[in-house]
């Protein structure tokens, strides 16, 4: 399996393989169970009638209603991603995430406040506050992960972030399910799954004060005595052997050359370096992939999969949330598939391409079934038009999770020069949330206002997606970032008078911070 070989980039010691390197990328992944629980369970649980009839919410008032609980959180963590880059770039990652887990465990706790008398108030402040913690969470842990990682595994590492973020949305998916089949319709039928949050957001915030800082961060600081005897920790050798000697001196000489380039790694110098030519056009075309990965309207399913079954005909609430379940259970198996498979192997360009046709016709077909078959003319008898309608949602997650799930995220991870990665990955993970919110949002006044119309519309834009990866992304799997830097038409640093002797010898690092939803 050529995504679970070790590529090494120089003799590596069999000791670097150790158990803590996995323990520590483990307990930062587990930040991703946060966002992937959150992401699929508030969907089931708004459309759950006990919490209909508490808030007295109504056909009337529903959109409003669910587009406010729902899209808060999104807002949060827009300024959660934002506002923890020039944190953890100041105070570390480790205390970055601490810092993310407590705001996201005050949010949580904020869920469990709202009552028939006090009203859905607490519960719009919880999810914004949850939000500011997901939104953080969300930048450092692939770059905590990333920056402890030894190279030949590092992508495996990193990817732990995605698998946990799966778990945790199936989980969300199917505790719906569970509490409305075994719970009688009463507050503590829609509370359990609010208060299942306080559990990983409590977790992560213990355990993150027993992760080591990362030594990158720490030399970057000056303080080189713990950055060696962290290093020493994690790769389970002792501070005098070569291999720990040699990453160092790796480490030292590309922090000198990040510093050269950016003028002291100040943030307005960064700034201006990724308006340069050749830079510029690579964040735009990010910018645009995560456009086109939301109008897929994988957010709309995530976050109003109640609804989208209803739609097609499928009714009853039992019946709803299972069929919700079903499909976390094929989103898990398609991105594994994705992670373990296909994106080493196959490309970027042809799964975008592939996945961008499968999807756009899938929900075409399915926008196409309401607009003739007019399921909401059959309630309680889903004909055969309908089972098929279900399983084109099925093939159109099978079809989104390798491709457009978590393929967007290693492009943007790769295609950047070193020096300014980590900013450009804020601004990315920003621009994500803020698509989030406007699907989010949107997609219920969307469904009320549009009917069918709202799966045409992704289908088209999907399809529009496809169209801007033909003609515009080029591959990017397994070019080196200074063919990467022809490719976009970058000049390179000596052409705005800064180049330093240390780049001709540099080593650029490799790190991939994966992303899916």
């Amino acid at each position: 399996m050529p995504s679970l070989a070790k590529i090494e980039d120089r003799p590596t010691p069999s000791e670097v393989y150790n158990w803590r390197i996995y323990a520590y990328s483990i307990t930062a992944a587990f930040g991703a169970v946060l966002y992937g629980y959150d992401s699929a369970f508030i969907g089931g649980t708004i459309a759950l009638a006990s919490f209909k009839k508490e808030f007295g919410i109504t056909a009337h008032n529903s959109a409003t209603i669910s587009a406010n609980i729902v899209s808060g959180y999104q807002a949060g963590a827009f300024f959660g991603a934002l506002l923890s880059f020039p944190f953890c770039e100041r105070y570390g990652r480790r205390l970055s995430l601490s810092l993310a887990a407590a705001f996201f465990t005050l949010g949580a706790g904020l869920h469990l406040a709202p009552d028939a008398h006090r009203g859905l108030a607490p519960l719009y402040v919880g999810r914004v506050v949850a939000g500011l913690g997901v939104g953080a969470v969300s930048l450092t842990v692939p770059i905590y992960i990333a920056e402890i990682s030894p190279p030949a595994i590092r992508g495996r590492l990193v990817g732990l972030y995605e698998m946990l973020l799966q778990v945790g949305g199936l989980v969300g998916f199917w505790i719906n399910y569970a509490v409305n089949e075994t719970i009688p319709s009463s507050r503590k039928q829609w509370i359990i799954p609010m208060a299942i949050q306080l559990i990983p957001g409590a977790l992560l915030f213990v355990f993150s004060f027993f992760l080591l800082e990362t030594p990158r961060w720490l030399r970057s600081k000056g303080r080189t005595e713990l950055a060696d005897k962290n290093l020493s920790i994690l790769r389970n050798l002792p501070m005098d052997h070569p291999y720990i000697l040699q990453e160092n001196a790796m480490t030292d000489q590309q922090l000198a050359i990040e510093e050269a380039k950016t003028g002291g790694g100040s943030l307005s110098a960064r700034l201006r370096e990724i308006f340069l030519p050749g830079i510029r056009n690579r964040l735009f075309m990010c910018f645009m992939l995560f456009l086109f990965q939301n109008a897929t309207g994988i957010n709309a399913i995530n976050y109003y999969s109640p609804t989208v079954f209803k739609s097609i005909g499928i009714t009853g609430t039992s019946t709803g949330l299972f069929t919700t379940g079903i499909f976390g259970i094929v989103k898990n198996v398609a991105t594994l598939i994705w992670l373990l498979f296909l994106i080493d192997r196959f490309g970027r360009r042809r799964l975008l391409l592939i996945g961008a046709v499968v999807a756009g016709l899938c929900m075409l077909y399915v926008g196409g079934y309401i607009a003739i078959g007019k399921p909401a003319q059959h309630v309680g008898n889903i004909t055969s038009g309908g089972i098929s309608a279900v399983a084109f949602i099925y093939i159109w997650t099978a079809a989104y999770g390798p491709s457009w799930n978590g393929t967007p995220w290693v492009i943007a991870s790769e295609v950047f020069p070193q020096h300014v990665r980590t900013l450009t990955q804020a601004l990315l993970s920003a621009s994500q949330w803020i698509w989030q919110f406007v699907i989010a949002r949107a997609t219920p006044y969307m469904f009320q206002s549009m009917g069918y119309g709202t799966y045409l519309f992704f289908g088209l834009l999907t399809l529009v997606g496809g169209a801007y990866v033909f003609f515009v992304v080029p591959e990017t799997a397994g070019i080196p970032i200074e063919e990467m830097d022809a490719i976009f038409g970058f000049r390179g640093a000596e052409s705005y008078g800064n180049k330093t002797d240390l780049e001709n010898s540099s080593v650029e690092g490799k790190d991939m911070h994966e992303h899916v939803e």
